[in-house]
């Protein structure tokens, strides 16, 4: 079982940057594209960001785009998101996830929230005005 815990969330200014990380255990990691969603109140589980196994290629919503950067590091089971440029409206709390090895090779895949079978208990970011 691949275990993911995630760190780094806290509150911010609009405008501001804030990094969190996701830690995996359990599993060999670079077996796993991951990805990073988010859930506000009263909204749906959204797919932010997403990264191939050995992290050469990424998905981004529109939303983020250009403001967020998904990274990995293989060697310490690690996956980052960097949020630049914070919005009132990024503020949610954030899931590290990933889908099984077998959805994990493809872009196709791993794009899609609905592949996503691990789950981290998510770290709040909240953005103010």
């Amino acid at each position: 079982q691949l275990q993911l815990v995630e760190s780094g969330g806290g509150l911010v200014q609009a405008g501001g940057s804030l990094r969190i990380s996701c830690a995996a255990s359990g599993r060999t990691f670079n077996l796993y594209a991951m990805g990073w969603f988010r859930q506000a109140p009263g909204k749906e589980r959204e797919l932010v960001a997403a990264i191939s196994r050995s992290g050469g290629s990424r998905y981004y919503a529109d939303s983020v785009k250009g403001r967020f950067t998904i990274s990995r590091d293989n060697a310490k089971n690690t996956v980052y998101l960097q949020m630049n440029s914070l919005k009132p409206e990024d503020t949610a709390v954030y899931y590290c996830a990933a889908p099984p090895p077998q959805r994990s090779a493809n872009y196709a895949d791993y794009s899609r929230k609905n592949v996503y079978d691990y789950w981290g208990q998510g770290t709040q970011v909240t953005v103010s005005s």
